[in-house]
């Protein structure tokens, strides 16, 4: 138990963001009585039409897609499942997919699942700065290959693949390419009329829209099963859209439209200070991934042999919130399956900490991290060893 309610300084944003004020207004102007049903035909349902279509074509703005092409989903999650399961029901003579090592873990369990029920899936490596190279998908494709998916930017990391390259290698070989881009979505350009990608899933919440939408692009011509049937989002997918939600996302993703790239540098910045900053306390710690292209906003950072947990509890009891890349298993804290990946061992992966950035920080909270780091690292290295950890829980 730790003992803040809230932190003072908030660099967590691969895992949520704060909901901005634009979309926190926008959600409540779709809240309202004279807001209807969307699929309702009388003139509350068509204020609602006009909301639910405004919002569509905001996000598609964002990313260069055409409004018919975005399928809103309750979240990342739902849009990736939707993408994999729906290419697999649509080619039924196809049972292979291609993806890589260190996916998001709602990407791998599904692959896992989908292994136990006969689909074959190759996973292609990274190397020890996390980078995925595009003749490693080359090598893995097959002649029932029905989909590859591969993230666009990694959520412990930053570190961004060769997407570009890899959509012009699925296009040539015929074979649809979904892209996990959850991460990258309002922090580096995204512009889908330059890439072929096939689907595209995003998330609200890491746009600083509230948890609970998230939406799949699919690409015109494109054809896949839905999870959920209805008439809803042109069939694609059924149930009444959560109007309040998806009209925030329109929000954020209008918002992030207007600065993207002033921010993107903004938080570059942070994140360059911070860096400096730590290896001039800490001269042995690695920045995992530094040596590859990274989104702006993150940093994977190894403590050498100090314990990630002990560091992260301690920036926690002072106001800072962090995360650390390992997950909870019955003999306690199990390594980032990202970091094992890059080549690490079990000990350094367990001494990573991710520091991510947002919209809302500021240098003061670079500074502040930087003033507890020195006193929070000696505090944990003369405890010497690790602890049991309990009640702990995935990234």
């Amino acid at each position: 138990m730790t003992e803040n309610v809230s932190a003072d300084v908030y660099l967590d944003n691969n895992a949520t963001g704060a909901v901005a004020h634009e979309c926190l207004m926008a959600m409540l102007g779709a809240m309202g009585p004279h807001i209807g049903n969307p699929s309702s035909k009388h003139a509350a349902g068509m204020r609602a039409k006009r909301l639910l279509e405004e919002a569509r074509a905001q996000v598609a703005g964002l990313i260069s897609a055409r409004p018919q092409e975005i399928v809103f989903t309750s979240s990342g999650t739902e849009a990736a499942h939707m993408a994999i399961l729906g290419t697999l029901a649509a080619h039924p003579d196809r049972r292979h997919i291609v993806t890589s090592t260190v996916e998001h873990p709602s990407t791998m369990r599904l692959l896992r699942h989908l292994e136990g029920s006969g689909v074959r899936v190759s996973y292609a490596p990274v190397d020890g700065e996390g980078r995925l190279a595009a003749h490693a998908i080359t090598a893995r494709l097959a002649a029932d290959t029905a989909l590859v998916t591969v993230m666009w930017a990694n959520n412990e990391t930053g570190v961004l693949f060769p997407i570009a390259e890899i959509a012009e290698i699925a296009q040539a070989s015929g074979v649809a390419l979904h892209v996990d881009a959850v991460q990258a979505v309002g922090r580096i350009p995204v512009d889908l009329a330059q890439i072929p990608i096939s689907l595209l899933s995003l998330s609200g919440h890491k746009l600083h829209a509230p948890p609970g939408v998230g939406a799949l692009f699919l690409r015109k011509g494109l054809k896949i099963a839905p999870l959920l049937w209805g008439h809803q989002e042109r069939a694609w997918r059924g149930g009444t859209e959560n109007l309040p939600a998806i009209v925030a996302l329109g929000s954020a993703c209008a918002l992030i439209q207007q600065d993207l790239d002033l921010q993107a540098r903004r938080v570059g910045g942070l994140r360059d200070d911070l860096e400096r900053g730590i290896r001039e306390c800490f001269p042995a710690a690695r920045i995992h991934g530094a040596g590859a292209p990274r989104l702006p906003n993150t940093s994977n950072v190894g403590f050498g042999t100090l314990d990630g947990e002990h560091i992260m509890e301690a920036l926690d009891r002072r106001g800072v919130a962090v995360s650390q890349g390992a997950a909870c298993a019955a003999g306690g804290m199990e390594p980032s399956h990202v970091l094992t990946a890059m080549g690490l061992e079990r000990r350094a992966a367990l001494g990573a900490i991710r520091f991510s950035f947002g919209r809302y920080n500021t240098k003061a909270c670079v500074q502040r991290v930087l003033a507890l780091l020195p006193g929070i690292l000696a505090e944990v290295a003369a405890r010497g060893v690790r602890g049991t950890l309990e009640g702990c829980e995935g990234v």
